[in-house]
């Protein structure tokens, strides 16, 4: 009896706390990755209206999410934990909010002064109140737990998309953005330190950490599907 026990908590250790948390919400990851948004980006039939909107509540949301990470490295318990966080932020900053205001600017957007923080809709919101909570109130695992759906399932469903980029370059450009090997390394490097910060044996840490990572995933859908909901400037 104690030696099965033992093989067990053996086994979780080996697994990962990462893929633990993706396994036990297998069903809503599924859905994030595979959204029907994602799909039409994917065959460039996504009308760029809608991509516009999606840019106009993600450079906002991005902000945010800069702000949880940096909340993270201030609980990163070693060197190489702050380095690890510390280029994480720096792909958000330096990367990916200059790009989705150029993607803005391609598609016919406002500049960035135009984009108004307050103008987050209610999901886009909630969703950065929940990252910065967990950053700001919980440990450096759970802020990984937080923030690691976003980075991770953009990662995912951008690799395969590489091997026929659709003819649109605003959606190849996009989808590049997340595809290349550099931003898999990156992923790997995050979820790689989660597994170090936290033990899959550990049952309270683990609900703790399967809470915040399903409600980032739920949320990660909600932000497409409020993007689809939002009416085109102009419209009623």
């Amino acid at each position: 009896m104690v030696s099965d026990v033992l093989y067990i908590m053996s086994d979780l250790r080996s697994i990962g706390v990462s893929h633990v948390l993706r396994e036990r919400g297998k069903a809503t990851w599924m859905a994030a990755v595979s959204h029907p948004k994602v799909r039409q980006i994917a065959d460039g039939t996504l009308p760029h209206s809608t991509f516009r909107r999606y840019f106009e509540q993600n450079v906002p949301y991005l902000m945010e999410y800069a702000r949880a990470i940096g909340l993270i490295i201030g609980k990163a318990p070693d060197r190489p934990a702050i380095d690890v966080l510390t280029r994480f932020l720096g792909q958000i900053v330096g990367t990916e909010i200059p790009a989705n205001l150029a993607f803005l600017g391609r598609l016919g957007g406002a500049g960035e002064d135009a984009v108004d923080p307050a103008s987050m809709l209610p999901d886009g919101y909630a969703y950065t109140r929940h990252l910065l909570c967990a950053a700001a109130q919980g440990s450096c695992a759970d802020g990984l737990a937080a923030v690691l759906p976003c980075q991770w399932s953009y990662g995912e469903f951008a690799g395969p998309l590489m091997a026929v980029l659709p003819a649109d370059p605003v959606y190849a450009d996009w989808i590049s953005m997340f595809g290349v090997p550099g931003y898999g390394s990156l992923v790997d490097e995050t979820t790689g330190l989660l597994d170090r910060l936290a033990c899959a044996a550990d049952d309270e840490v683990m609900a703790r950490l399967t809470s915040i990572f399903d409600i980032s995933t739920r949320y990660e859908s909600r932000f497409w599907d409020m993007v689809y909901a939002t009416p085109p400037h102009g419209d009623v």
